[in-house]
Formats: structure tokens, sequence, C-alpha cells
């Protein structure tokens, strides 16, 4: 069974950092882009972050470049998000993502496994 789970949430001050991870189990991580979204409340949720396959592609949302950064360690089965320079705005609960296939190409539907979400909250 294909399981995703995320990890590493929490609550921190603006300007903090926390690094989230996303581990797969019941599939291996190398076909597949994994993308980071987030929905905070009242909102739409949105696609924060993508990194293909192979890791040699990452794209970002305006509103977190610079500030985020995606890797994977596929030894790991393992993709983490970097986030530095946290702001309020960025509070929201987080969610790791997998579509079949090498790039991150394609809508949200298209990213078929998802895990239950980590909670991200800025504040003072």
């Amino acid at each position: 069974q294909l399981q995703l789970v995320e990890s590493g949430g929490g609550l921190v001050q603006p300007g903090g950092s926390l690094r989230l991870s996303c581990a797969a189990s019941g599939f291996t991580l190398d076909y597949y882009a994994i993308g980071w979204f987030r929905q905070a409340p009242g909102k739409e949720r949105e696609r924060v972050s993508c990194i293909s396959s192979n890791g040699g592609s990452t794209r970002y949302a305006d509103s977190v470049k610079g500030r985020f950064t995606i890797s994977r360690d596929n030894a790991k089965n393992t993709v983490y998000l970097q986030m530095n320079s946290l702001k309020p705005e960025d509070t929201a609960i987080y969610y790791c993502a997998a579509k079949y296939g090498r790039l991150c190409v394609g809508r949200e539907v298209d990213f078929g496994s998802w895990g239950q979400g980590t909670q991200v909250t800025v504040s003072s």
C-alpha cells in the first residue's frame, strides 16, 4: 500500500526555520515527482514546491522562493522541505504528494498519493 507520512511541523517564531520530511513506504520514490502543498484556514490548497524524480529539477511558488528549499534522498525514500525565514502567512497544514513520472508538470489532480499533513504555525 502506497503511503506518505509527513513530519517536522510545529510552532515556530517569525524568522525561524523548520525542516519537513516526507517518508514513503510501500513504493519507491525513484519514479515519482514529489510536491509539497499547503492549505491555510479559509484558503485553497496551493503548491509550494516540487522536485523531479531524480532531484535535478525543482520549482517553487513565488511566495517561498529564496526561503524554502526542497530536496530528496531516494536512498532513504524521503523528500525534505527546508523552510527558513518563516512568516506568519506560512501558517498552514503542509502535505506532500507523489506524481508518477519524472517531471513536475501537470495539475494537482495528477498527484495521486497524499500524506495526512503536518501543521506549521508561525507565530510570536
